[in-house]
C-alpha cells in the first residue's frame, strides 16, 4: 500500500475523497463530508500486514480536513494522483485556510461598522422624532391651557351674568309689587274720598257722552272750572276765546319774527308783543292765538296760554271719550278727568310750567 491518495467508491453517493496521512507506518483517514456508508469506517490501519501497529505518541496531530477539488474521469472509477500533487494541494489549502479567518474578520468588522452607522442614524432619527413630538405636545398643552383659561373666564362671566339677571328680575318684581301695592292703596283711598254725587253724574254722562252743557256733569265742570279759568280782563275777547275752545276752532301759534297787522280790542292796541291781549298786562308774549278762520292774531302771555291750554286738554279728553277712543273702566276715566280739573284750577291760580 503506497503513500498516494486513494479514492474509494461510495455505494450510496458515488466517489468521496479520502485523504491518507503517513505517520510512522500508520495510515490515518481524515475524510471531509464522507458519505454515511464511510463515516463509520474511520479507523487506523497498520502500515503493513507484517509490521505491528505503532502508537501515536510524540507524533504531530493529523492534518485538518480541507476540501480540495478533485478530478473524476468516470463516476464509477477512482482516480489516483501523485504524492507531489497532494503536497501542493495541502499547501494551497493551508494558505487558503489562513486567509479565510482574516477575510471573515474583515467582513465582521464591516458588518459591525455598518451596524453602528445604521444604529447612529436610527438614533438620530428617533431623537428628531422625539423632539418633534415633544414640541407638538408642548404646543398642544399650551393650547389646552389657553382654552381652559377661556372656558373658566366664560364660565365666570356666565355666572356673573346669571346672577345679575336674577338680581334684576327680583328687583323688577319687587318694584312691580310695590307699584301694585301703591296703586291698590291709592284706589282704596280714592274710593273712600271723591264726591259720590259727582261720580254718579260722571257715570250717567258716560252712558251717553255728549258735549251739551245742559247735562249735570258738564254743567258742573263749566261752572266750577272752565268758566273761572277762561275769565280774563278783556271780557269780549274772553267770550270769543271760550266759544272757540268749546267748538275746537282755536289755534295757538308761537310768535314769528315778521311783523303782523295790528288788532284793536276794546280800544287797546294789541299789536305789540309786550302786551297780553287777554289780560291787558305788559308781558313778554311768546305765543299768539287765532280764532276760527279769522286772519286776526292776538298775542298772549305765558299765564294766559297756560289757562287756555288746560281747558283745551279737558275738552280734548272728553271728546276722546265721546268718540269711543278711551278703553278704560269708569274709575280710571273719572280720575283722569279729576286730574285735568286740577290743572285748570292751578292754571287759574297762576301755577303753570315755566316753558309755557
Amino acid at each position: 500500500m503506497d503513500s498516494s491518495e486513494e479514492h474509494t467508491r461510495c455505494p450510496a453517493r458515488g466517489t468521496c475523497p479520502v485523504f491518507l496521512a503517513m505517520s510512522a507506518g500508520t495510515v490515518r483517514y481524515a475524510p471531509l463530508g464522507l458519505c454515511p456508508a464511510l463515516e463509520g469506517n474511520l479507523r487506523e490501519e497498520p502500515w503493513g500486514t507484517d509490521s505491528p501497529p505503532q502508537p501515536d505518541q510524540g507524533l504531530p496531530p493529523p492534518l485538518a480536513a480541507v476540501p480540495v477539488p478533485w478530478k473524476s474521469t468516470d463516476p464509477c472509477q477512482g482516480h489516483r494522483e501523485s504524492p507531489g500533487a497532494l503536497v501542493e494541494t495541502s499547501a494551497g489549502e493551508e494558505a487558503q485556510g489562513q486567509e479565510g479567518p482574516a477575510a471573515t474578520q474583515l467582513d465582521v468588522l464591516r458588518l459591525r461598522s455598518s451596524s453602528m452607522e445604521i444604529r447612529e442614524k436610527g438614533s438620530e432619527f428617533l431623537k428628531e422624532e422625539l423632539h418633534r413630538a415633544q414640541k407638538e405636545l408642548k404646543l398642544k398643552d399650551e393650547e389646552c391651557e389657553r382654552l381652559s383659561k377661556v372656558r373658566e373666564q366664560l364660565e365666570q362671566e356666565l355666572e356673573e351674568l346669571t346672577a345679575s339677571l336674577f338680581e334684576e328680575a327680583h328687583k323688577m318684581v319687587r318694584e312691580a309689587n310695590m307699584k301694585q301695592a301703591a296703586s291698590e292703596k291709592q284706589l282704596k283711598e280714592a274710593r273712600g274720598k271723591v264726591d259720590t254725587i259727582l261720580f254718579a253724574e260722571f257715570q250717567a254722562w258716560r252712558e251717553a257722552p255728549t258735549l251739551d252743557k245742559t247735562c249735570p256733569f258738564l254743567e258742573r265742570v263749566h261752572r266750577e272750572d272752565v268758566g273761572p279759568c277762561l275769565d280774563f280782563t278783556m271780557q269780549e275777547l274772553s267770550t270769543l276765546v271760550r266759544a272757540a275752545v268749546e267748538d275746537n276752532t282755536l289755534t295757538i301759534e308761537p310768535v314769528a319774527s315778521q311783523t303782523l297787522p295790528a288788532v284793536k280790542v276794546a280800544e287797546i292796541e294789541c299789536s305789540s308783543t309786550n302786551t297780553c291781549a287777554l289780560s291787558g298786562l305788559t308781558r313778554t308774549c311768546r305765543h299768539r292765538i287765532r280764532l276760527g278762520d279769522s286772519e286776526s292774531h292776538y298775542y298772549i302771555s305765558p299765564s294766559s296760554r297756560a289757562r287756555i291750554t288746560a281747558v283745551c286738554n279737558f275738552f280734548t279728553y272728553i271728546r276722546y271719550i265721546q268718540q269711543g277712543l278711551v278703553r278704560q273702566d269708569a274709575e280710571p276715566m273719572f280720575w283722569e278727568i279729576m286730574r285735568l280739573r286740577k290743572e285748570m284750577s292751578l292754571a287759574k291760580l297762576g301755577f303753570f310750567p315755566q316753558e309755557a
